[in-house]
C-alpha cells in the first residue's frame, strides 16, 4: 500500500530540497520527522509539512499507525522557473532565475502492519435529502420570476433565464457601439 503526497510550486531551488530529501529515503517516518525539525536547512520546514500531511493521511484514510510508515519514494522535480533582471554595469541586464520545485512523497506500510481502507458514506447528513428540491419559488408563485435559495426572504435572489436563451436579455435594438470610423 502506498500513500502519497505533493507539494507544487515551492518558492526553493530543486537542488536545494533534495540535500535535505535524499537524506530522508529509507527512513521511518517518525524518525524522519524529528531528523526534518531540527535540520538547520531551511528546506527542512515545507518538507516537515509535507510529511506530517502524508502520515495523517495514512492515519485518517487507511487506519495505519505512524509507527509503522517509512518513506518508500520522494522525488523533487523542478517546476516553472520566474525570471527576473538585474542592472549590470554599461547599462546591460543580466537575467536571474527563481526556481520553483515540485515534491512527490510516498509513503510505505511495514509488513505485518494492519490496513483497513476506511469508507466514508458522503450522503444524506451532508447534503441533505436527495428529494428535497434546492430552489423554491419565492412568495409562493406570484410571477415575479426570481427564485430564493431555501425560501427566506434575506436570501440571495437569481434571475431566472427564459428557455432557450443563452445570454442576459437585452433591450431590442441595442447595438454596442464600440469602434467607430469616420470617413476622411
Amino acid at each position: 500500500m502506498e500513500i502519497k503526497a505533493s507539494l507544487h510550486y515551492l518558492r526553493m531551488s530543486p537542488r536545494k530540497v533534495r540535500l535535505v530529501a535524499n537524506s530522508m529515503k529509507g527512513m521511518l517516518a517518525l524518525r524522519a520527522e524529528n531528523n526534518l525539525k531540527h535540520l538547520p536547512k531551511r528546506a527542512g520546514i515545507p518538507l516537515l509539512k509535507l510529511l506530517k500531511s502524508a502520515m495523517v493521511n495514512a492515519e485518517y484514510n487507511f487506519n495505519v499507525k505512524k509507527d509503522d510508515l517509512f518513506i518508500k519514494r520522494i522525488t523533487v522535480d523542478g517546476g516553472p522557473v520566474l525570471k527576473r533582471m538585474r542592472p549590470r554595469a554599461f547599462g546591460r541586464a543580466s537575467q536571474i532565475l527563481k526556481r520553483t520545485s515540485h515534491i512527490h512523497l510516498i509513503l510505505g506500510v511495514r509488513e505485518g502492519a494492519r490496513v483497513e481502507k476506511r469508507s466514508f458514506g458522503l450522503g444524506k447528513q451532508f447534503f441533505g435529502k436527495k428529494d428535497e428540491p434546492v430552489l423554491r419559488e419565492a412568495g409562493g408563485g406570484d410571477g415575479t420570476g426570481k427564485e430564493t435559495k431555501g425560501g427566506g426572504a434575506d436570501q440571495q435572489q437569481w434571475r431566472v433565464k427564459p428557455e432557450g436563451r443563452k445570454h442576459a436579455h437585452r433591450p431590442a435594438g441595442f447595438v454596442r457601439k464600440m469602434f467607430q470610423r469616420k470617413a476622411i
